[in-house]
C-alpha cells in the first residue's frame, strides 16, 4: 500500500510540474503578446539566458552536493573565483580542454580547504566558507598579477586571447526553429524560440554543464552511493552506525561542491565571456546557492531556479533592455497573483496577502510608467533572488542534519 501511494503521489507531482510549465509557457508568451516586447522570448535573448543560466547551475550542484552531505558551503564564490583563474591560465598555456579541467582542479582545491576546515576541524560552516570567500578573491588577484601581468594579452587584472571551447550548431532544426521563432505567433514562435536558442552556437561546456545536471541526479537519487552520501546529512550518526564511513562520504562530496563551482568559473571566463577579469563572478556563487534553497535541495529545482535567475540575469545584459524590464514587471505580477491564489487556497491567509500586495505594486508600476530606469536593469537578478527565496522559504527543507556538528563516534 505504501509503495502504491508513493507512486500515486510522484505521478500527481509529475503530472502538476508539467500543468504548471505549461501555463507558464502560456503566461510569458500572452504577456510578450500584450506588451509588444518579442525580444522577450527571441533565440537570442533565450540563448543569453540559458549561458547565464550554466554558471549558476554549476555553482547550484555545487552546493547540493556538499549540503545533502550535511555541509553548508558557502565559499561557492570564492571556489568559482579560483575556477576563473584556473580556467585562464590552463587554457592559455595548453588549450580549452586543459582549460576546464584546471578550472575543476583549482575549485577542488578550495572544496579541499573547506572539507579539511569543517569536517576535520569542526570549524563553523559559515566562518570557513566567508573566509574562503575572502581567501579566493585575495588568491585570484595574487595569481592573475603574478602569472599574467607578462603575458601577451595579459595584464595585472586580466587575461585575454586563449581558446575557448567549441560550439555546435544542429542545421535543419536550428534554422526551422528561428525560422517558426521569426513568426512571432502565440506559443508556438515562443517554444521554437527556445529550441533555437538551445540548437545555435552550443557550447561543449553547455552540453557538459546540463549533463553533470543529469548525473547528480542519478547519482544522489538512484545510486546506493548517493543514499549513503544523503544520510550523512541526515542522520550522520545512525550512517555509522551501519558502517558507513561519514567522514570520507563528506570530504568526497565537498571536494565534488568545490569542482561543480571551478567550473562555473570556467563557464565564465571561457563562455560567457572569452577573456578573464579578476572579481569576475559577481556573487553568481550567492544566487547559485539561492538556486539550491530555492530548489528545495533538489537537482530538477536547482536547474529550475538556474534557469529563472539566468533569465532575469541575460535580460540585464542585453543591450536597450529597458522596455524588456518593463515587460518583465507585468511578467512577474501575473506570476505573483497567480501564487497568491495558490497559497490562499492552501489556507497560507498571510503569505497570499504580502504576495498579492507586492503584486499589486508591481501592476501599478507597470501602468504608471512606460520604462523602468538602467540603473535598476542590473539590479534584477539580484532583486529577484532576494524576493523568490523570501517568498519561498516556507516550503523548504533542508537535510536534517545540514551544518551540524559532527564526530566520528558520536553515535555512541
Amino acid at each position: 500500500m505504501t509503495g502504491t501511494t508513493a507512486l500515486s503521489r510522484a505521478r500527481t507531482v509529475r503530472y502538476t510540474t508539467i500543468v504548471v510549465a505549461l501555463a507558464a509557457i502560456v503566461t510569458v508568451s500572452a504577456v510578450r503578446i500584450v506588451t509588444g516586447a518579442d525580444r522577450l522570448t527571441t533565440p537570442g535573448t533565450l540563448r543569453q539566458a540559458l549561458i547565464a543560466a550554466c554558471p549558476i547551475l554549476l555553482a547550484g550542484l555545487g552546493g547540493l552536493w556538499a549540503e545533502r552531505a550535511g555541509i553548508v558551503n558557502i565559499g561557492l564564490e570564492g571556489q568559482m573565483l579560483l575556477g576563473t583563474w584556473g580556467a585562464a591560465f590552463f587554457a592559455y598555456h595548453h588549450g580549452w580542454l586543459a582549460g576546464i579541467v584546471g578550472a575543476a582542479v583549482m575549485g577542488l582545491i578550495g572544496g579541499l580547504v573547506h572539507a579539511i576546515a569543517t569536517v576535520s576541524f569542526g570549524v563553523d560552516h559559515i566562518i570557513s566558507g566567508v573566509a574562503l570567500n575572502i581567501i579566493g578573491l585575495g588568491a585570484v588577484g595574487f595569481l592573475a598579477k603574478s602569472y599574467f601581468d607578462e603575458l601577451s594579452g595579459g595584464g595585472p587584472r586580466n587575461l585575454s586571447g586563449y581558446p575557448t571551447p567549441p560550439t555546435l550548431t544542429i542545421p535543419g532544426i536550428s534554422d526551422g526553429a528561428r525560422s517558426l521563432a521569426d513568426q512571432h505567433w502565440f506559443v508556438v514562435s515562443d517554444v521554437s524560440a527556445a529550441v533555437a536558442g538551445a540548437t545555435t552556437n552550443l557550447s561543449i561546456l553547455t552540453i557538459l554543464t546540463l549533463a553533470l545536471a543529469l548525473l547528480t541526479a542519478w547519482a544522489l537519487w538512484r545510486t546506493s552511493f548517493g543514499l549513503r552520501l544523503r544520510s550523512c546529512g541526515e542522520n550522520p550518526q545512525a550512517a555509522e552506525t551501519l558502517g558507513v564511513n561519514v567522514y570520507l562520504y563528506k570530504y568526497v562530496a565537498v571536494l565534488v561542491s568545490g569542482a561543480f563551482a571551478g567550473l562555473g568559473g570556467a563557464y565564465l571566463t571561457m563562455v560567457s565571456s572569452s577573456s578573464f577579469t579578476v572579481g569576475q563572478t559577481n556573487g553568481r556563487g550567492y544566487i547559485g546557492l539561492a538556486s539550491m534553497i530555492f530548489g528545495n535541495w533538489r537537482p530538477s529545482g536547482v536547474l529550475t531556479g538556474a534557469l529563472m535567475f539566468g533569465y532575469a540575469d541575460g535580460i540585464s545584459l542585453l543591450p536597450k533592455n529597458g522596455p524588456l524590464v518593463h515587460a518583465l514587471l507585468l511578467l512577474v505580477a501575473v506570476f505573483l497573483l497567480a501564487y497568491s491564489v495558490f497559497k490562499f487556497r492552501a489556507g497560507e491567509l498571510t503569505t497570499a496577502i504580502v504576495v498579492a500586495v507586492i503584486a499589486l505594486g508591481a501592476l501599478v508600476w507597470y501602468f504608471t510608467t512606460t520604462r523602468v530606469p538602467s540603473a535598476f536593469t542590473g539590479m534584477t537578478p539580484y532583486v529577484i533572488t532576494l524576493f523568490v527565496i523570501s517568498v519561498a522559504s516556507q516550503r523548504l527543507r533542508m537535510p536534517a542534519a545540514d551544518g551540524k556538528p559532527y564526530r566520528r563516534g558520536s553515535a555512541g
